[in-house]
């Protein structure tokens, strides 16, 4: 039988009036619920990747401790001098994300790396503020550190190393005492470019290096704050600095962001509101 427009019609009145109401209201939610609309007509905001690096300034970077002639551009990279070590940071505090870093030392032996949920305030004495690291080390830097015995340090050190700096805390999925190694040894040597994705959610974060995960560590105490890109020692390149944020966590709830208080323990809060004693110990 051939279908005409009508019959179609007709066919479609039919299923509708055989479809039980609380389905077909299940389907509405469910279409609304996937484009993210709401009844004011808002909608939830699309996923996508910035550029934190726009290849012609250093907008959306905030100097911390270094200086006019650390960081420029140059040929559309993103150049740091290595002089004097310290950070710059984000203008902005992120919790999770996706941040995908392209870069590539032009020294043997150079230093560099970028802090996550970092505090942005360094320390006195090396002049690096607290943070998660993702380590970037150019492959000769064992070698050109080596120990006093003439052995070289650990090749753990340029494998893409992530660790708690400053005093942060986390659980390193390959353990090198409190680092976490890559399992495999990807990054590539001076005048080579390499690719960071690091996935970074609610205190955990995933390493890819130049294509595949081959490192992590979790459950790190601080959960927001700044991202700081370090220069220490030696020139880096970097011609793509991107990121995309990810939906909020607990960070803020759990005391585990800038400024955030700690959570009061809930047999804090259950206990009797009674004039306390007097306390016998020194204030």
């Amino acid at each position: 039988m051939h279908l005409t427009l009508r019959h179609l019609r007709h066919l479609t009145a039919l299923l509708i009036a055989a479809t039980p109401c609380h389905l077909i209201a299940d389907d509405v939610v469910d279409d609304k619920e996937r484009s993210g609309a709401t009844e004011t007509g808002s909608s939830t905001p699309e996923l996508g990747f910035i550029d934190l690096f726009n290849g012609k300034d250093l907008t959306n970077w905030v100097d911390v401790n270094t200086s006019a002639e650390t960081w420029r551009v140059k040929d559309g990279l993103l150049v740091c001098s290595g002089h004097p070590i310290g950070v710059m940071r984000s203008a902005k505090q992120y919790e999770n994300f996706i941040l995908v870093v392209e870069w590539r030392h032009m020294e043997a032996g150079g230093n560099s790396g970028v802090f996550l949920w970092s505090d942005a305030k360094p320390d006195a004495n090396n002049r690096l503020p607290l943070g998660m690291e993702v380590q970037m080390l150019e492959l000769d830097w064992p070698y050109i550190n080596a120990k006093e015995d003439g052995t070289p340090q650990h090749l753990g050190y340029v494998s893409g190393e992530l660790f708690g700096a400053g005093g942060m805390n986390a659980v390193p999925e390959n353990p090198r005492g409190t680092r976490s190694m890559s399992y495999e040894m990807r990054c590539k040597g001076k005048g080579e470019w390499n690719r960071y994705v690091i996935v970074a959610v609610d205190g955990t974060v995933k390493l890819s290096i130049n294509g595949k995960f081959v490192n992590g560590i979790r459950e790190a105490d601080l959960r927001k704050g700044y991202l700081c890109m370090e220069s220490e020692g030696a020139e880096i390149h970097f011609r793509k600095i991107q990121i995309m944020e990810l939906p909020s966590g607990r960070a803020e709830e759990l005391g585990m962001a800038l400024d955030s208080e700690k959570p009061v323990p809930a047999e804090a809060t259950s206990k009797p509101t009674s004039k306390p004693e007097a306390s016998t110990e020194s204030q």
